[in-house]
């Protein structure tokens, strides 16, 4: 009974520790420092879902892969990009309709994804409300660790960006990722994590819900040398 005890004690501490791990950021490059020129960047959530919104000039300005994909685009000055399943994220069927898919996005192991890339004519700062939307300002060195993290998702096994799906009447496009998606890393992880590379703080298992993905620039913002002092 007492070894039952231990293990049970054993695993509710491991799981709290996890539900509590952070992933420290880096005051290297969070927050940009005053004076500075600074990219402007959007978190975008819709209640289930984030997306980042990146000024397009910035992403090709860098070159790369990214760079390649974006230009492929159609006209937008701003990028929103987001990650997910291959087929799921990609369906805008209703949603009763998919359920069996979902199921098998979540539990299925190894599962295919995609990055969206989305070009946006209008600033998002306009496009959506403030209650679903968080801005921030990048320094040039955290921009382009979050434009790194992203091309290093991009499935490059052919030489170049490949894209994997697209909608009729849609300008959004859908490029091969080279991560799989499942319930233990969904696309609050991944957007959790391009923030992480940017220097911000987070904690990985609670991203599972895009609430946590909000909470952890609100807390970054604070955060800040000018709001500690």
């Amino acid at each position: 009974m007492g070894a039952r005890r231990f293990i049970l004690a054993a695993l509710a501490g491991g799981l709290a520790a996890l539900w509590t791990w952070t992933a420290p950021g880096d005051p290297a490059l969070w927050p940009a420092r005053a004076g500075e020129p600074a990219i402007e960047a959007s978190l975008l959530d819709n209640g289930f879902h984030t997306d980042l919104a990146l000024p397009r000039a910035a992403l090709e300005a860098r070159g790369g892969p990214l760079a390649e994909a974006v230009e492929s685009l159609p006209p937008g000055d701003w990028i929103l990009i987001g990650w997910g399943d291959a087929t799921f994220y990609v369906d805008q069927s209703p949603i009763g309709d998919r359920l069996p898919d979902g199921a098998r996005a979540f539990f299925a192991p190894g599962n295919p994804s995609v990055i969206m890339l989305d070009p946006a004519q209008a600033d998002p700062r306009r496009m959506f409300a403030e209650d679903g939307r968080r801005d921030f300002r990048l320094s040039p060195a955290a921009f382009e660790a979050m434009a790194a993290h992203i091309e290093a998702s991009l499935d490059l096994s052919t030489g170049a960006p490949r894209i994997a799906a697209a909608r009729a009447g849609d300008d959004a496009r859908f490029f091969a990722s080279r991560e799989h998606f499942s319930i233990g890393h969904l696309c609050n992880h991944w957007t959790a994590g391009v923030l992480n590379a940017a220097g911000m703080e987070t904690r990985p298992l609670r991203s599972i819900v895009s609430s946590e993905v909000v909470a952890t620039v609100d807390r970054a913002k604070l955060d800040t040398p000018a709001s500690r002092d």
